[in-house]
């Protein structure tokens, strides 16, 4: 099987449903003829032209409710945020229009949009860019929320995001784009609320959250030296989540860590944990513990950024506290 980047295993996806779907356009600062600021949309502009492939000026409110009403009238727009930052300038419209118009038009109009951009802390992009935010959007009926870790699940979960008729936010990690991976090169979906077991074990499951699964990933690597048999699950989405891989997995093991690179107060890892005690209580043999990034904005300086993330050693030392207990 071939190896290609997450960049661009999601830009395949992207290419093969415009290519099939003539109403899918891509809306967004710098996307046009430069390609993006991530190369997202690289090479398309050549293929479509102005028409599929609008540049925008800075107006995230405006370009989000032009798309909206866009994808109520029958077309399939991708907002391409760059940073995903950018999308709070949108929240009215976000909110009150694109998650509630299929429950207030009793499912006669669909809302067949997909909003991506760049989350997670790297590069020293400071405050303003360095934000993930998911668990706001998870809070929110009528959003599908998407965290692909690798270039295959990219792929995959982007077409199936394409192929909907439901408002999606697919969120991309900035430290994962250049990260390869093997991808198929025939056509293939991966449905939403599936997570994948990345790795089988027996003592404690991890739940790793985005950019922490290949970080996860290399804790238990080391692990394994010491006896440990870790199972690591990544999520895939977070809404829907697949909450019953999460309690079958405990059920096995007796223990859980969940590891984010975002906050712990009111996050991701909060409601998992709250579903896993009043699902799997009786299955646990520890606490259920959780592993966030600092609860503060985000520093510039590339010492301080790399102080608020989660690493690998402190995953180790999580996993050792869990096993310990």
């Amino acid at each position: 099987m071939r190896e290609i980047t997450y960049t661009v295993a999601a830009r395949e996806a992207l290419t093969e449903e415009m290519a099939r779907q003539p109403s899918i356009f891509v809306v967004g600062e710098g996307i046009g003829v430069r390609g993006g600021n991530f190369n997202t949309t690289l090479g398309l502009y050549d293929q479509y032209g102005p028409m599929r492939l609008r540049d925008t000026p800075i107006v995230e409110r405006g370009f989000v409710g032009m798309c909206a009403g866009a994808a109520m009238t029958g077309s399939r727009p991708v907002v391409d945020f760059m940073f995903f930052d950018f999308i709070l300038d949108s929240m009215g419209e976000l909110i009150n229009q694109i998650a509630k118009m299929q429950y207030m038009s009793s499912g006669r109009l669909k809302m067949p949009i997909v909003l991506r951009g760049c989350i997670g802390i790297g590069g020293a992009s400071a405050t303003h860019h360095s934000g993930n935010y998911y668990p706001m959007f998870v809070h929110l009926p009528g959003i599908r929320v998407v965290v692909p870790s690798n270039p295959y699940d990219a792929k995959g979960l982007f077409k199936t995001a394409l192929r909907g008729d439901d408002p999606v936010l697919f969120l991309e990690h900035k430290s994962l784009l250049n990260n390869k991976g093997h991808v198929p090169e025939e056509e293939y979906f991966i449905p939403f609320g599936q997570a994948a077991i990345v790795r089988e074990g027996t003592q404690a499951t991890v739940v790793a959250i985005g950019s922490m699964v290949r970080k996860t990933i290399e804790a238990c690597d080391a692990l394994a030296g010491e006896g440990a048999s870790i199972e690591i699950i990544d999520p895939r989405t977070l809404a829907p989540l697949d909450i019953d891989t999460i309690l079958q997995s405990v059920h096995k093991t007796g223990r859980l860590l969940i590891v984010d690179e975002t906050f712990a107060p009111c996050g991701v890892g909060a409601e998992i944990a709250a579903q896993v005690m009043a699902r799997g209580f009786d299955d646990l043999d520890a606490p259920v513990q959780r592993l966030n990034g600092t609860h503060t904005p985000t520093p510039y300086s590339p010492p301080l950024e790399a102080a608020v993330v989660p690493n690998t050693n402190q995953i180790i030392q999580s996993i050792r506290d869990l096993l310990a207990e």
